[in-house]
């Protein structure tokens, strides 16, 4: 009777290791068209005529850098390609910026060797900041101008705003700065310096910014620390609304993306990069408090070491049915993720 319960107790124990070890490793749909260097931060663009058109931008991060564009295949979009930039590091998109008289879509991207951000009108990818705009003019020493970060924020009134990071800065009250894009009367975009906001740890640096339009919160990961929450809107302060997801990652925070199941409602997900997965955690905070942001789940993908990464819950085509999860692998690649597959039974 013994050496049964012996048994059993050894076959339960084997079991739970087993199912331990064999947490789902997510498979992508579709991994991009190999870059030429350092594949680091995507971005979506959303088609409005036809969401199956829609394009990916994604920075190839390198000296000798570029602005590459995929379908949602995966294939390169050589026509839209911009090349030459110096390291761009991240890209955002955002929608109906007033350019020359009517609304332009635009991709931006921070071309941090020259210390400036670089905008191009979508879905051509044309060039339309006159060469270049420069950035934390007034500091002192390169690695205070050497940008990183890029998040895009649209009031609802319609003013678009740029939230900036770079590779290093003060630890209190100075590491974003925040800028307002607009029409420098010759159909170029302007950026006029509006506040500079937000603590910093000091432990490693701050790299990945996302914005939740529609709630008005700008989030960012502090690495090796966890993720800071402020208000998007200048005019409502700068105080730091929450510090989350600061246990349980095995090295660095990285990308942060917002995936809405409904106006108020969804998830926030930030890159574990040394584990490859992502931890997951309720957009609209608890019950109890909007700005406690308690985990729900982690996630392990196929993609390595990945930084940056982008997320929409708009239906695209017959494989996104549910949305598009893009992240970053260090081959040189992206990866797209189907939602449904990163939700599995345990998220809407």
């Amino acid at each position: 009777m013994k050496l049964l319960f012996k048994l059993l107790s050894l076959s339960l124990i084997v079991s739970t290791l087993e199912n331990a070890c064999a947490q789902t490793i997510i498979k992508p749909i579709v991994i991009t068209d190999s870059v030429k260097h350092d594949t680091d931060d995507p971005a979506i663009w959303i088609n409005p005529q036809n969401p199956s058109k829609s394009l990916i931008i994604g920075t190839d991060k390198n000296q000798d850098g570029a602005l590459f564009v995929f379908d949602l295949q995966g294939k390169i979009q050589s026509d839209k390609v911009v090349r030459g930039l110096k390291r761009p590091n991240n890209v955002d998109i955002e929608y109906g910026l007033k350019i020359g008289g009517k609304k332009v879509d635009i991709a931006v991207t921070t071309e941090r060797m020259n210390h400036q951000l670089r905008i191009y009108s979508l879905p051509d990818m044309k060039p339309i900041d006159n060469g270049g705009i420069p950035m934390f003019e007034g500091e002192t020493g390169t690695e205070f101008r050497d940008l990183m970060g890029i998040a895009l924020y649209k009031t609802p009134k319609g003013k678009i705003y740029a939230m900036v990071g770079r590779k290093n800065g003060p630890t209190t009250g100075g590491y974003i700065w925040q800028y307002e894009l607009s029409d420098n009367g010759k159909g170029q975009v302007k950026a006029t310096f509006i506040r500079k906001f937000g603590t910093y740890s000091g432990k490693k640096e701050i790299e990945s910014i996302a914005v939740d339009d529609a709630l008005g919160y700008v989030y960012y990961s502090d690495e090796g620390v966890g993720v800071r929450k402020y208000y998007a809107e200048p005019s409502k302060g700068d105080q730091e609304l929450a510090l989350f997801a600061t246990t349980g990652f095995s090295e660095d925070h990285e990308g942060i993306s917002i995936y809405q199941t409904s106006v108020r409602k969804g998830y926030i997900l930030v890159s574990d990069q040394g584990a490859n997965q992502f931890h997951i955690f309720p957009r609209e905070g608890s019950a109890q408090n909007p700005h406690e942001h308690p985990e729900l789940k982690v996630v392990k993908v196929e993609a390595k070491q990945s930084d940056g990464s982008d997320i929409t819950a708009i239906p695209l085509n017959k494989t996104f049915k549910k949305g598009l999860f893009v992240v970053m692998s260090d081959d040189k690649t992206f990866h797209f993720y189907r939602w449904e597959d990163i939700a599995g039974k345990d998220l809407k």
